[in-house]
This record gives structure tokens, C-alpha cells and sequence, in this order.
């Protein structure tokens, strides 16, 4: 097995009306990428109490296995409070100082790292410390040919600083923002476009190199540099910005649709797909996910293959 990683929050999302669904971005991308056919896992953290009980269970229940999720004595399970506004979209009130916010290394996570072919991370993850596992998978997956790092920056509130963010970019060969994460890297960093960004991500020597902007149902853009040499000095970085346009939707809710984006862009790139294909597909697969409510809903591939012109 050379499995998809995905490493951070897994949690329950709570709605207005009581509903609990399992949740957490790194979660929701390690779902999606195992629905579309890939091994994947998460390595997380809950609470050794009720709610943990019937996470680990949801997450069976999804497919997906509970083996990297730890078990915490001291701390419960995260839970977020969710509201969605006229538009259907989210904003989150999210519990501090819960079990995935003490994520640490054990003795099942070094072969994980050996066999793992990509990993995602975020930036909630990290809002008191990096923990263990993201600085490992990051720093030792991102020199390895064919592996890929993906930073999802996926920006919550008040829980990222300069350090997280500078960090981050500069482990991955991938990073992934939307538009409103775009600005606050502007104000943050002083980064004023996606090739800004792209000239902060250092493993380019690696390979393929790739900025994504997520923009809702106006689509994306991607901007992407890769290695070649030149003969002479060593390598060129040849550079490359496209976009993809939205998909309309009936939507319901916009909980884990930039996840879900994610997770098929990722799967596809592993499939040698090419980057534009990728980006179809994965604008088409994430209006499906804004259909339904929750971030994991069953979504047939073939069907978004067609509907996207790729099957």
C-alpha cells in the first residue's frame, strides 16, 4: 500500500439543528481521495470519550481506517459549531484545546511515512505547535521524487501566524488558497500574486511545482513551475497560469467542497494526468460535493468523469 495521507483535525461538524457530521479538512480530503479510488488514511487525533467512540466509528463507516487516529486521555474530541449564511456558505466556531491539537508520533507512523505517497496538511493543525507528524511527513516526503506535498492553507479564524505560513509553503510542492486566503497572504507575507507564492515554494528542484487558487463557482486558477534542464547552467523553471471555470450547482451547503477539490486534484496528478485535466475534474467534482449537505457525501466519479468531459 502506498496510501494518501492526510494529517490534522478530524472532528464532528455540528449543525444548527443538532446534526454531527464527521468533519475536519484533512479528514474530508482522505475521504474524498479513497472515493475516488486511491488508498488514503488520516492520522489525527480524538478524545477517549462517547463522541471519539462514535468518530472512530464514522470513520469506518466512511471506509476509511481508524488506525493513525490516537487516542487522547486528557482531552476531548473537537467538535466545530457550524453556520451557514444566505449563501450557503460556512463559518465555524471551533472548540480550542482538544485532541487533535496534541497530534503525536508513535510507532505506527514511521512505516506510514516510508510507504506514503502524499500527504495534505493545513494551518489549524498547527495553531499551538506544529505537531510531530506534519513537520516529519513534510520535510521528509517533499525531497522524494514522485511523492507530493500539498499545503491546503485552508485558513480558520485567528489560528495561523507568519511562521506557520512561511513554513508551510516552503515544505510543499503544491500550495492551495482561495481568493480571501490570497489577500491575507498579501497582507500577511506581502505576497501580491500567485507567482509570488510560487517563487516562496522551495522544493522546485523536485519537480512540478504548482500554485491553486480556488475562486467558488468562478472556478480556479493555477499557476505552475517545473524543472528542466537547460543544458548549460543547470535547470530553467518554465512557468505556466491557467484557468478553469466554475460549474454551476444547486448548492446546499459549501462544507468540504475546497477539500474535496483538493483530494481530486491530487488523485488525478497521481493517475499522470495531465494538470489541466486535474483541474477540470476536480471544479466538477467539488460543485457535486456543494450538492449535498456535509463535507463527505457519496459522489460517483464516473458520473463527474462524464459530466466533466474526461470519460
Amino acid at each position: 500500500m502506498n496510501p494518501i495521507v492526510g494529517i490534522g483535525e478530524v472532528l464532528w461538524d455540528v449543525y444548527p439543528d443538532g446534526r454531527k457530521v464527521a468533519g475536519g479538512a484533512p479528514f474530508n480530503f482522505a475521504f474524498h481521495c479513497h472515493q475516488l479510488g486511491h488508498d488514503s488514511v488520516i492520522v489525527s487525533r480524538v478524545g477517549a470519550d462517547d463522541l471519539g467512540h462514535e468518530l472512530r466509528d464514522r470513520v469506518r463507516a466512511l471506509g476509511l481506517s481508524d488506525e493513525y487516529i490516537q487516542t487522547d486521555p486528557d482531552h476531548p474530541t473537537g467538535t466545530v459549531q457550524v453556520a451557514l449564511d444566505a449563501n450557503k456558505v460556512p463559518t465555524y466556531t471551533i472548540t480550542e484545546y482538544v485532541a487533535w491539537d496534541y497530534i503525536g508520533w508513535d510507532e505506527k507512523l514511521e512505516p506510514l511515512l516510508k510507504t506514503a505517497r502524499a500527504a495534505c496538511f493545513g494551518t489549524l493543525a498547527q495553531r499551538f505547535g506544529t505537531p510531530v507528524p506534519v513537520h516529519r511527513f513534510a520535510e521528509r516526503l517533499h525531497p522524494r521524487p514522485r511523492d507530493l506535498v500539498v499545503f491546503d492553507v485552508n485558513l480558520r479564524g485567528q489560528y495561523f501566524s507568519e511562521e506557520i505560513l512561511r513554513w508551510g509553503i516552503g515544505t510543499s510542492n503544491w500550495i492551495k488558497i482561495n481568493a480571501d486566503e490570497l489577500s491575507v497572504l498579501s497582507d500577511v507575507l506581502g505576497f501580491r500574486s500567485l507567482s509570488d507564492v510560487m517563487d516562496a515554494v522551495t522544493p522546485l528542484a523536485f519537480g512540478c511545482g504548482a500554485t491553486i487558487l480556488t475562486r467558488g463557482e468562478q472556478g480556479c486558477e493555477i499557476y505552475r513551475r517545473w524543472e528542466e534542464d537547460d543544458g548549460d547552467d543547470g535547470s530553467l523553471y518554465p512557468s505556466e497560469t491557467f484557468t478553469e471555470p466554475g460549474v454551476s450547482a444547486k448548492v446546499v451547503d459549501t462544507v468540504g467542497a475546497g477539500d474535496a477539490f483538493t483530494a481530486a486534484m491530487v488523485c488525478l496528478h497521481l493517475e499522470g494526468r495531465p494538470l489541466r485535466e486535474c483541474a477540470k475534474f476536480a471544479t466538477h467534482y467539488a460543485a457535486r460535493v456543494c450538492e449535498y449537505p456535509g463535507g463527505t457525501p457519496k459522489i460517483d466519479r464516473a458520473e463527474v468523469e462524464r459530466a466533466a468531459g474526461l470519460k
